[in-house]
């Protein structure tokens, strides 16, 4: 699960991945849905301008999906030119016998009264339905007569049959193949995974603008930032600040936010990361406060803490704690 987390936040440093969370984020986007494009295949448009082009759509959403950050739904299947790999596939309904397209499709009519059976074109007389051989009028459906299946006749060699060959076309290189060549490929819709929206929410509502604040005043900034501990394992936090004259000297950060009150949690797993790395200092934001117990905690492991319900209080808050520091 953590491995999951360290993949996501390495994901949400990169910019392209950026814009197309804060879409899904501000409700533009609520599920990405593709496009078709009768001379190109579906496309997913939103990403495409993001990116710049079709060529890496396909790997930058896989590497989305595989680090959970997004969700997907069977939305299509796509067929493929054995010849050609083009998406411009058309359908043909072929004759059995002579494997032509040029078929009529009709519908089998049967006279409930006589049980006289044949196709609906032979019944019509106008626009009344008259049995060919009782010629009696058949006015109400499933009581009068009955729909009775499909009928197609060949219009090349005139022969009938019920269930026609299915072909496929190439619209592109004019190829004709089976099923049995035809290449299948799934195609996808892509939803925000609900279980990182917090996650996500944290990171562009919160660390964004605490990043943008400790840059102006004089910090070099990682976030997320990576750390190696004594132990050798690597640790993430939310944030690491740097003071640009003392290179050494480094302040870590986690942002919890909760609903009403934020856990003990939070400082515990903060307290195991710091106790390998050894920052100079740490410091807990919680969103909107720390509960009673948790901040006896972070008291007892030398975790600083920052209490805000909105940006501003969070800043001005933080201030005073790395400059009393730093």
């Amino acid at each position: 699960m953590q491995t999951g987390k360290l993949e996501r936040m390495k994901l949400y440093k990169d910019p392209n991945v950026q814009v197309l969370l804060s879409k899904f984020l501000s409700g533009e986007i609520s599920e990405l849905k593709p496009a078709f494009n009768p001379g190109f295949g579906y496309r997913y448009a939103e990403v495409e301008a993001i990116l710049g082009g079709p060529s890496k759509v396909e790997d930058f959403l896989d590497r989305l999906y595989e680090a959970k950050v997004i969700e997907r739904r069977l939305y299509d299947k796509i067929l493929y030119c054995p010849s050609c790999g083009s998406q411009n596939i058309s359908t043909h309904y072929c004759c059995p016998y002579c494997k032509s397209f040029n078929i009529q499709k009709s519908s089998l009519v049967e006279h409930v009264k006589c049980g006289y059976m044949d196709v609906e074109e032979n019944f019509r007389k106008g626009r009344k339905l008259i049995c060919p051989k009782c010629h009696e009028e058949l006015k109400k459906p499933n009581v009068d007569y009955r729909k009775a299946g499909i009928w197609c006749t060949c219009k090349d060699c005139g022969k009938s049959f019920d269930i026609p060959d299915t072909r496929h076309f190439c619209r592109e290189c004019q190829a004709e193949f089976t099923f049995e060549n035809v290449e299948i490929r799934d195609v996808y819709a892509y939803t925000l995974n609900e279980e990182v929206r917090s996650e996500i929410t944290a990171g562009w509502i919160f660390v964004a603008p605490i990043k943008e604040f400790l840059i102006e005043s004089g910090f070099e900034v990682e976030a997320p930032a990576f750390l190696k501990g004594k132990s050798g394992a690597n640790h993430m936090f939310d944030i690491a600040a740097y003071r640009k004259e003392i290179t050494k000297k480094v302040a870590v950060m986690d942002v919890a936010i909760a609903k009403e009150v934020v856990s003990e949690q939070p400082v515990i797993a903060l307290f195991a990361k710091i106790y390998d790395v050894a920052p100079d200092s740490a410091i807990l934001v919680a969103i909107p406060k720390l509960g009673d117990n948790a901040k006896k905690m972070a008291d007892l492991y030398n975790i600083k803490v920052v209490e805000g319900k909105n940006v501003k209080g969070i800043t001005n808050a933080l201030k005073e704690k790395l400059f009393e520091n730093s």
